[in-house]
C-alpha cells in the first residue's frame, strides 16, 4: 500500500484565553469552533485534546479489527472509549496518559486472544505509535 497523506487545518484569532479559533479536516468531517473555554474550562464544543482521544479510539478499533482478523476471529462490533489525560508537566502542558476502555463482542471470542490482540493494537495502531504518553487498556468480551 502506498504512502498516503491526510491534512486539516487550523486559524486562530486574539489572544490565547479571550481569542477564538476555527478547525476543519479536508473531509470535511470535522468543521468546528474552538477556544479557551472549550478547552480549558466547561464550554460545549471541542478541543484539540478530545479530538486526539477521539482519533485515538477510532484508530484503536480499526488495528484491533485488522489483528483480530489475522488471528482468525472476526468481531461483531468493538467499543472503545478514550480518556486523555493533560497536565503540566515540565515545561508545559502534555498529554502524559491516554487510558482506553474496550469491549468487544466477538461469537466464540477467547478472552487470551483478545488480550494479546489488544496489546498488538495498544502498540501498533498509528495514533499510538505517534503518541508520547502512557497507554492503558482495559479490555472485555461481551
Amino acid at each position: 500500500m502506498p504512502m498516503f497523506t491526510r491534512s486539516a487545518s487550523a486559524k486562530w484569532n486574539g489572544t490565547g484565553k479571550e481569542g477564538k479559533g476555527w478547525v476543519g479536516t479536508e473531509s470535511k468531517a470535522i468543521e468546528t469552533a474552538y477556544n479557551w473555554q472549550n478547552r480549558f474550562g466547561d464550554g460545549s464544543g471541542t478541543n484539540p485534546e478530545e479530538m486526539v482521544a477521539a482519533a485515538h479510539a477510532a484508530c484503536f478499533n480499526m488495528k484491533l479489527a485488522f489483528v483480530l482478523d489475522g488471528m482468525g476471529m472476526t468481531a461483531d462490533e468493538i467499543n472503545t472509549s478514550s480518556a486523555l489525560t493533560t497536565d503540566k508537566a515540565p515545561g508545559d502542558w502534555t498529554i502524559t496518559k491516554i487510558h482506553l476502555t474496550t469491549t468487544a463482542k466477538i461469537p466464540n471470542g477467547d478472552d487470551a486472544k483478545l488480550q494479546e490482540a489488544v496489546e498488538n493494537a495498544k502498540a501498533n495502531c498509528p495514533i499510538s505509535r505517534a503518541l508520547n504518553a502512557e497507554i492503558t487498556v482495559d479490555a472485555k468480551l461481551v
